[in-house]
């Protein structure tokens, strides 16, 4: 099979696989489904992915790349980094979704996201702003960004809120993201909390 062919092959499978995971869940996914949508057989899949976990990691990976290359973390603008993660949300959808299988069915996706080195690198980026006196020192850097994220998908398919589409009047759209860009400003400002730690 030729190289081009065999790409081809590949990412109908993850389109496939892509919505199938997102609609079913993990448990629920089917992998002869999967390789009969995406036209293709099931040692075909096996051979790319080796079972229906390694495939979910790959899928799983596609988005959180995707979304990690389209939103640019900025611990000084961290109202801006939620709007467009907010952004990414309602553009993506399937990866919010797969991620709230992977939770909902104790599947850790911290190991298979390529999310993780990043996510790393954001960790020290907001230590770094707290010593600069420009995100509050207060709360732990892991604990800024995870309730950054978590207010950012609010009102996303994980989220307890109605979920938002890209259908929505753009009046809703610009009041949440007025609404979230308020919220993390006097959430994590420098002067939410207490001072910045020497």
């Amino acid at each position: 099979m030729s190289p081009r062919k065999s790409d081809a092959t590949r990412r109908r499978l993850l389109d496939a696989a892509t919505a199938d995971f997102a609609a079913h869940g993990i448990a629920g996914a089917r992998v002869d489904r999967i390789a009969a949508a995406a036209g293709v057989n099931k040692a075909q899949l096996y051979a790319y992915f080796g079972d229906k976990l390694g495939l979910f990691g790959a899928v799983f990976r596609l988005h959180a790349d995707a979304v990690v290359d389209s939103v640019p973390f900025t611990a000084d603008d961290l109202p801006g980094y939620a709007v467009r993660l907010y952004d990414a949300a309602v553009a993506r959808p399937e990866l919010v979704r797969l991620a709230t299988w992977a939770k909902l069915e104790g599947v850790a996706t911290d190991n298979l996201a390529t999310e993780s080195s990043a996510g790393a690198a954001k960790l020290r980026a907001i230590a770094e702003a707290q010593r600069a006196g420009q995100v509050d020192a207060s709360i732990e850097p892991r604990d800024v960004l995870a309730l950054l994220i978590a207010m950012a998908l609010a009102w996303s398919p994980s989220g307890l809120a109605a979920a938002t589409t890209p259908g929505d009047a753009a009046t809703d759209h610009d009041r949440r993201k007025r609404a979230l860009s308020t919220a993390v400003s006097g959430a994590f400002g420098a002067g939410a909390g207490n001072p910045p730690q020497g």
